[in-house]
């Protein structure tokens, strides 16, 4: 563990950092300020009432002492929350309170906070910076990176949204220790998602380090966090617009948010959901011949290893149904991501339907267990 990177470079234009150490979101006053020195800087904080019970504290102090100008808007906590009409709510508060076109907005929070945040961002007139300071697992090893913003309809989830990506991102390991255990884990299996689309090193890290990872060991999340970030700025990188190669980071998502719609996105948190995601796609490869048997027990193995999970319950043709609306269908063709091998995954169109109904089925049975 002690050759990670902390400092990893998201190689699109222009180029931003995502730093790792504990202990940062209170130097993020002094980041902001270096990134922006020399300017009039005007920061407004989006968070939630959970995160900011927390670490507001910490985070406003840091913004006091690098005497930086600041206001925290609240929005809700959840998935629910996640949509236009929070959108809006929000960009109206941003209008009453000053936002200008040279504001600086940071998204201060997990996933929904960052993906809101930095849709807001891409769209309040016309587009402001802003920065990442995720405070969920799930969030530092994946959200947080790569500018996928957006918000949920009805019929899908991330229907609307932009590519805007953040000037920096600031991640603290630290913060994970007050998180709700069933969020923490969550983000495990993002983090295992890292592992079997690019990086064996993580996967056998999080197979052999399992104790270390749910006590919440800091040296142990340090790295895997630094090599997950460092998966997802090399994919990024090399396809900034998910044109190719970044779709590979979809792995457990295609059932994963089908899942999720089709139970209103009350049951599942969103890695929850893609860890059944991953396990489908897993029985899926080896049922099509895409992988060895032993590969598809290993990547379930390591899915339940970090359960529990919430039960699957929907209806197989139901969740099947729901995957032609996702956003990843092309020309009504559903693409999934399967594994080959730990560390190399393959994108399939043509995955036949019994299959993929096999597959939730499947699901519906090793939940029960």
């Amino acid at each position: 563990m002690e050759d990670y990177v902390k400092t990893v470079t998201i190689a699109v234009q222009p180029a931003y950092e995502a730093r790792i150490e504990n202990g940062l979101v209170c130097q993020t006053g002094a980041q902001l300020a270096e990134l922006y020195v020399g300017g009039s800087l005007s920061v407004f904080v989006i968070t939630n009432a959970a995160v900011r019970k927390h670490w507001g504290g910490a985070l406003t102090d840091s913004l006091t002492q690098a005497k930086l100008r600041f206001q925290i808007l609240e929005m809700g906590d959840g998935e629910r929350y996640k949509t236009l009409a929070t959108i809006e709510e929000l960009a109206t508060r941003l209008v009453e309170r000053g936002a200008d076109r040279r504001s600086l907005v940071v998204a201060f929070g997990g996933g929904v906070v960052g993906d809101m945040t930095g849709f807001l961002a891409s769209i309040y007139m016309r587009g402001l910076d802003f920065v990442q300071v995720p405070t969920t697992f799930l969030a530092q090893v994946d959200a947080a990176i790569g500018g996928k913003t957006g918000v949920d309809l009805r019929a899908g989830k991330n229907l609307l949204g932009s590519f805007h990506q953040p000037r920096l991102v600031l991640i603290d390991p630290s913060v994970l220790g007050t998180l709700p255990e069933r969020e923490y884990r969550a983000g495990v299996y993002e983090a295992l998602k890292c592992g079997v689309i690019r990086n064996p090193q993580i996967f056998d890290f999080m197979e052999k380090e399992r104790e270390a990872i749910l006590r919440r060991d800091a040296a142990a999340l340090e790295w895997l966090i630094a090599e997950c970030v460092a998966v997802k700025a090399a994919v990024v990188g090399a396809d900034e617009r998910e044109s190719g190669l970044r779709r590979i980071l979809n792995f457990g998502h295609t059932i994963g948010h089908a899942l999720e719609a089709e139970t209103s996105y009350k049951q599942y948190l969103h890695g929850e959901a893609v860890a059944w995601g991953m396990v489908a796609a897993s029985m899926i490869a080896a049922g099509l011949g895409k992988t060895d048997a032993e590969t598809a027990r290993r990547i379930i193995s390591a899915v339940l290893a970090y359960a529990p999970l919430p039960r699957v319950t929907a209806r197989s043709r139901n969740v099947a149904r729901r995957l032609r609306a996702d956003k990843k269908t092309v020309a009504g063709a559903v693409h999934f991501v399967l594994p080959v091998e730990i560390g190399r995954v393959e994108i399939v169109s043509d995955v036949p339907e019994r299959a993929v109904l096999h597959a939730i089925d499947e699901l519906r049975t090793l939940s029960q267990v």
